[in-house]
C-alpha cells in the first residue's frame, strides 16, 4: 500500500473516530446538566428534615432552599462569557470540582449558616456547569440536523432531572439522614470530572481584547437583584426588601447593556437580538417558562389541597408530564427538519394552549382521565416549544459567541420561571381572595388570613371548626377552584401570544450553515494528556 494511501485510510479512521466520539462528548455533557437539575429539585422534600435537625429560623429556610437558583441564574452571564475567553472545558472542568466539594460541604453541614453557604457554592458551579455544556455542545456537532438531534437528547435529560430529584430525594430519606440527598452528586463527579478531562474538547471564542470584569460583575449583581425581586413577588411580598433590589437589579441591567454597546470589544455581542431569529428564541423561552412553572405550582397545590393527595401521590400524578416532555424532547430533531422552527413552535405553543384549556375543566372531585391527558398534552407542547426555540437560538449564534448566547438561553429560562411564579400567582391570588371576605359566621380577621392561600385557609377553618370552619373550607376550595380557572385562561392567553410571537421564526431549517470548525484533536504524550 503506497504512502499516499495510507494516510487517506488513517485520515477517514481519525474523521470516523471524530465522529463516534461527539456522541460520548454528549453523554458527558448529559450526566453534568443531570446533576445540576437533579440538584435544583432534590431539596425540596427534604426541608422537613433539614428544618428538625439544623433548626433555621423563617429567613434562613428561606435562603436554604432559594440560594441555588438565585446564585446560579445570576452568575450565568459571567461563567458563559468567561468559558468563551479562557476555554470552555477548563470552566466545566471547575464547575465539576466546586460542585464536588459543596456537595460535600452541605452533606455534612451542622448550622443552617454552612449549609447556606454550601448552596451558594452549588449555585456557582451549577452557573459554571450549564452554559459550558451547551457551548460545547454547539462546538462539538457543527452540523445542523445532528445538533438538533444533541440538544433534543440534552434536553430530554433535563426533563427526567427535573421529575427525578424529588423522588430520588424521597428515596433517600427514607432511608439515611438528610445530607444523603447532596452525596449522591459526589461518585458522579468523582467520575466526571477525569472522563471529561479526557474526553471533552476545548473551545475559545475569537479571543479579540480583553474580557469586561467590569461588564461581568454589573451584569451578576443587576441579575442577583432582578431574579431576587421577581422570587418574592412571586411569594407575595411587595416591601422595599422586595422593590429596592428589583429596581437596583433593573438599573444596573440598563447600564450592563450601555457598556456592551459602547465597548469595542463587549461581553454579550447584543446585535444577536438584532438578528429577529435568536430573539424571538429567547421570548418564546421566556414565555414558555412562564407558563411551565407557575402552572406546576398552582397543579401540585390543586392535587394536595383541593384532591388530598399525598406529596408522593402528587409526584406520581406529574409524572405523565415529564415523560410526554421526554418524548418530545427525542423527537425533536425530526420534528424540526420535517415543519421547520415556525410552524414547530407556534404547534407546540397552540398544543400548550390546548392542553391550559382542558385543564380548565378540572373541578373540586378527581378526574384521572382528564389530568392525564391535560398533562401529556402540556408536556409534550412545553417541550416542543422549548426544544425548538433553543435549537434556533443556538444555530443564530455565532460560534465565538456559543457561550455567552447559552447563558442568555438559561439566565432567560430562569427569570422566565421567576416571572411565571410571580405573574400566576398573583393572577390566582387576585381570584382567590374577595370570595373569602364575606362567609357567613367568619370573622373579618379570620377571613383575611384565609385569603392568603388555601393551606392557610384550612388552618383556619380548623381553628375556627363547627359550621363556621366548614363553611369556611368549602368556600376557600370553591374559590381556589375558580382562581385555578382564572389563572388556566391567562395562561393559555399568554401562550397564544407567545404563538404570534413566533411567526418571526424561519419557516424551515437552515441546515447549510457556515461551517464551525471542530476543536484540533488533543496530543496525548506519553506519560499524561495535555489540558
Amino acid at each position: 500500500m503506497s504512502g499516499t494511501t495510507t494516510a487517506a485510510v488513517g485520515l477517514r479512521r481519525r474523521a470516523a473516530g471524530a465522529g463516534a466520539n461527539r456522541w460520548v462528548v454528549l453523554v458527558v455533557l448529559c450526566v453534568s446538566l443531570l446533576l445540576v437539575a437533579v440538584d435544583a429539585t432534590v431539596l425540596h422534600v427534604a426541608v422537613p428534615a433539614v428544618t428538625e435537625d439544623l433548626r433555621p429560623g423563617a429567613i434562613e429556610l428561606l435562603w436554604i432552599v432559594d440560594t441555588y437558583p438565585l446564585v446560579c441564574a445570576s452568575l450565568l452571564i459571567l461563567f458563559g462569557t468567561l468559558g468563551d475567553k479562557v476555554g470552555r472545558r477548563r470552566i466545566l472542568l471547575l464547575g465539576y470540582a466546586l460542585f464536588g466539594v459543596a456537595s460535600a460541604l452541605a452533606a455534612f453541614a451542622g448550622t443552617a449558616e454552612v449549609l447556606i453557604v454550601a448552596r451558594a457554592l452549588l449555585g456557582v458551579g451549577g452557573a459554571m456547569i450549564m452554559p459550558a455544556t451547551l457551548s460545547i455542545l454547539r462546538q462539538v456537532f457543527p452540523d445542523r440536523r445532528e445538533r438538533a438531534l444533541a440538544i433534543g437528547i440534552w434536553s430530554a435529560v433535563a426533563a427526567v432531572g427535573a421529575a427525578v430529584g424529588p423522588l430520588l430525594g424521597g428515596f433517600l430519606l427514607e432511608h439515611f439522614w438528610w445530607g444523603s440527598v447532596f452525596l449522591v452528586n459526589i461518585p458522579l463527579m468523582l467520575v466526571s470530572l477525569p472522563v471529561g478531562r479526557l474526553l471533552l474538547p476545548e473551545s475559545k471564542g475569537a479571543g479579540d481584547g480583553p474580557w469586561d470584569v467590569v461588564g461581568a460583575l454589573m451584569a451578576a449583581a443587576g441579575l442577583f437583584g432582578a431574579v431576587f425581586g421577581v422570587k418574592r413577588l412571586g411569594g407575595g411580598e411587595a416591601g422595599p426588601l422586595t422593590v429596592l433590589p428589583l429596581a437596583a437589579g433593573a438599573v444596573l441591567l440598563v447600564m450592563f447593556v450601555r457598556r456592551q454597546r459602547r465597548r469595542s470589544h463587549p461581553l454579550v455581542d447584543l446585535r444577536m437580538f438584532g438578528r429577529p431569529p435568536f430573539s424571538t428564541s429567547v421570548g418564546c423561552i421566556v414565555l414558555a417558562m412562564l407558563a411551565l412553572v407557575g402552572l406546576e405550582l398552582i397543579a401540585a397545590q390543586y392535587l394536595q389541597l383541593v384532591l388530598g393527595l399525598s406529596p408522593l401521590e402528587t409526584g406520581l400524578r406529574l409524572l405523565p408530564l415529564t415523560f410526554a416532555a421526554m418524548a418530545a424532547g427525542l423527537a425533536g430533531a425530526r420534528l424540526l427538519r420535517r415543519f421547520g422552527p415556525r410552524r414547530m413552535v407556534c404547534g407546540g405553543f397552540v398544543l400548550t394552549a390546548a392542553a391550559v384549556l382542558t385543564l380548565t375543566a378540572m373541578g373540586e372531585s378527581d378526574n384521572t382521565g382528564l389530568l392525564l391527558c391535560g398533562f401529556l398534552l402540556l408536556g409534550f407542547g412545553l417541550e416542543t416549544t422549548l426544544f425548538a426555540a433553543y435549537e434556533s437560538m443556538l444555530s443564530e449564534a455565532p460560534p465565538e459567541q456559543a457561550g455567552g448566547a447559552a447563558a442568555i438561553g438559561e439566565t432567560s429560562y430562569q427569570l422566565g420561571a421567576g416571572i411565571g411564579i410571580a405573574l400566576l400567582g398573583s393572577v390566582m391570588n387576585a381570584a382567590y381572595a374577595p370570595g373569602l371576605s364575606s362567609v357567613p359566621g367568619v370573622p373579618a380577621s379570620a377571613s383575611a388570613a384565609a385569603g392568603h392561600s388555601l393551606g392557610e385557609a384550612y388552618e383556619v377553618a380548623g381553628r375556627l371548626g363547627g359550621p363556621a370552619g366548614a363553611a369556611l373550607r368549602a368556600t376557600a376550595r370553591d374559590c381556589f377552584v375558580h382562581g385555578l380557572h382564572v389563572t388556566l385562561l391567562v395562561s393559555a392567553g399568554l401562550l397564544l401570544l407567545g404563538a404570534v410571537m413566533a411567526l418571526r421564526l424561519p419557516r424551515t431549517m437552515q441546515c447549510e450553515s457556515a461551517p464551525v470548525e471542530l476543536p484540533a484533536p488533543r496530543e496525548v504524550a506519553p506519560s499524561r494528556v495535555s489540558v
